[in-house]
């Protein structure tokens, strides 16, 4: 069954919006531990639970969102409203989905990064900041096996992962330009790439914003770091780290090294998207507005991709050119995220912090510990080491 077809013979069992708002804002509040607790959620909820969507129809959802630039499990979030009620559906859906995990970060953002925190507090953050690159490589290794499923040529999969993984170390900032060149590279390799100009320029036209520019201004700058954070990052959240560290902490000095780790790290124990590590940055720069506006910003691509684009997702789901430039991409965004591994390591400045991100990586490989009470634990041992006296990041 195609993605849409079975929407118009469903429609007088459509529920509610409020139970569209009831339930999607129930995932937004229990969703800790990011997509694959979201996409665990939603199948509970529209396929198993009340039977809006057959598992068919809700896996092609999956790999349709997963072709999409930006957040895939706020994008799936998005088309399961839309499924059930429409775009207005979509809408209540996507708010609800966002807002309470959007509540919790802002709060955290104004106790992490006051200008005096308490000791317990600046401990409590740089324990959690030290594991988070421990849960980077963690990230990138659960997506590997699905991935290497799914390549076509091992040695072609291999170069891309490790051109991300490089990138992401090493040249943080024009990591989205290797991802989009792994990706074309990957459509001329499999002779997917058109001989129409224009289809040309359409394949390459969402990247290519990555160069321009929105003005001057404090604002700006956040909508600026919000929309790459947003329509760019392939894979999740954590492919565009580096980018986003290089533009908070060296080129726009919001916040520093340590604080941009709390910053992450909030975004990984919070609810809901984990993209929304991009509203701490923006409060760092410009308070709630700010944080507020970085939200807004960097969720608009995945409503305006559903709200424009959700009747037509079957036929990308069975787009060639689409498959093709994602298994370039795909395989070297999954590198990105365990080569963003190596900045973020690179802020600790501690003894005890790479003790703490030793014993994450254990608890997370070794242990199978979760990645949320990973943090929470790394932050439980930074709070006590800041209350016995020890020495906290500079």
């Amino acid at each position: 069954m195609s993605l849409t077809s079975s929407r118009n013979a469903e429609s007088t069992f459509l529920p509610g919006l409020g139970t569209v708002l009831r339930e999607w804002g129930r995932i937004g509040c229990v969703g800790f531990g990011g997509p694959p607790t979201h996409i665990k959620l939603l199948r509970e909820l529209c396929v198993e639970q009340r039977q809006w969507m057959d598992s068919t129809e809700f896996e092609d959802a999956v790999a349709t969102c997963n072709l999409l630039p930006g957040p895939a499990s706020t994008q799936l979030a998005l088309f399961c409203a839309w499924r059930v009620r429409g775009r207005r559906g979509a809408l209540v859906g996507g708010f609800a989905f966002i807002v309470p995990g959007l509540i919790l970060i802002l709060a955290l953002a104004a106790l992490f990064l006051a200008s005096e925190p308490p000791k317990w507090v600046l401990g409590a953050g740089a324990g959690a900041g030290a594991a988070v690159a421990g849960v980077a490589i963690h990230a990138g290794a659960e997506l590997i096996p699905a991935s290497r499923a799914r390549r076509r040529s091992r040695p072609r999969w291999m170069v891309y992962l490790g051109a991300g993984a490089a990138a992401s170390a090493t040249v943080g900032p024009f990591v989205v330009i290797v991802l989009v060149a792994c990706g074309l590279i990957e459509l001329a390799a499999r002779g997917s790439v058109s001989a129409d100009p224009a289809k040309r320029r359409s394949l390459v036209g969402l990247p290519m914003l990555a160069t321009g520019a929105l003005g001057a201004g404090v604002f700006a700058d956040v909508a600026w770091v919000a929309f790459k954070v947003g329509a760019l990052s392939y894979g999740g959240g954590f492919v565009i780290i580096p980018l986003m560290q290089n533009d908070a902490v060296n080129h726009y000095q919001w916040m520093t090294g340590a604080q941009f780790l709390n910053a992450v790290a909030l975004g990984q124990v919070t609810p809901g998207p984990v993209v929304l590590t991009v509203v701490a940055v923006g409060y760092a720069a410009a308070g709630v507005a700010g944080g507020l506006l970085a939200a807004a910003v960097a969720f608009t691509p995945s409503f305006v991709f559903v709200l424009g684009g959700a009747r037509h997702f079957d036929r990308l789901r069975a787009n060639s050119s689409a498959s093709a430039f994602l298994g370039g991409a795909g395989p070297a965004a999954i590198g990105a995220i365990i080569g963003s591994a190596a900045p973020l390591s690179r802020v600790l400045d501690q003894p005890w912090q790479y003790a703490i991100l030793a014993g994450a990586i254990v608890s997370l490989f070794a242990l199978r510990r979760g990645p949320v009470l990973t943090l929470l634990a790394a932050g439980g041992i930074g709070a006590l080491v800041a209350i016995a006296g020890g020495p906290l990041p500079q």
